[in-house]
């Protein structure tokens, strides 16, 4: 019989949507005041894999990872993706009596095998946390690198995201080998 222990710290990672950049550093700023230091920012990415978000957000999406030095346990996630979408919600306009986000906000995890991310929609692929908030398994890391499965978002199968998401492991590596965050 299997013996229940604590889980290994997860490393928080946020990618972030939106048509104007600059939206991506108003909301680091409350993500800092809530998640500590940012310890990695990515490039901005033209997001063009789907046209999912056009009607709510425009066209010419961008796309943004960060991450955070501070290790959290993983069953913060929920909570996390709550607060994100309270500031979703925060920074949307309303168009034509509906609200319209200007920024799309997914947090998720690294841990040394695996990319998780939150979200509110129920799938066969997803399972259920709490407060109306699922968890996938989104990347699988073997033989030094992330991969997609069946089901992964477009965007998450690029070479430039998973570039980005692996380095965000590494550092997650050396940082459990050293004992900070």
């Amino acid at each position: 019989m299997g013996k229940a222990k604590a889980p290994d710290r997860v490393k928080l990672v946020i990618g972030m949507l939106a048509k104007d950049k600059k939206l991506f550093e108003r909301i680091e700023e409350f993500f800092v005041k809530k998640f500590g230091t940012i310890d990695y920012k990515s490039p901005v990415l033209l997001f063009d894999h789907t046209d999912y978000y056009r009607e709510e957000m425009g066209a010419l999406l961008k796309r943004k990872f960060v991450s955070f030095k501070k290790l959290i346990l993983p069953d913060r996630i929920s909570n996390i993706k709550v607060m994100t979408n309270s500031f979703e919600k925060k920074f949307s306009t309303v168009k034509n009596g509906c609200l319209k986000r200007q920024i799309n906000i997914d947090p998720g995890y690294i841990s040394y095998s695996k990319l998780i991310l939150a979200t509110t929609k129920n799938y066969f692929h997803r399972i259920y946390l709490n407060k109306g908030i699922y968890a996938e398994v989104t990347l699988f890391w073997r033989k030094g690198g992330f991969h997609p499965f069946q089901w992964t978002y477009p965007d998450y199968k690029t070479a430039a995201y998973i570039k980005i998401l692996n380095t965000i492991r590494n550092a997650y590596m050396k940082e459990r080998v050293s004992g900070e965050g």
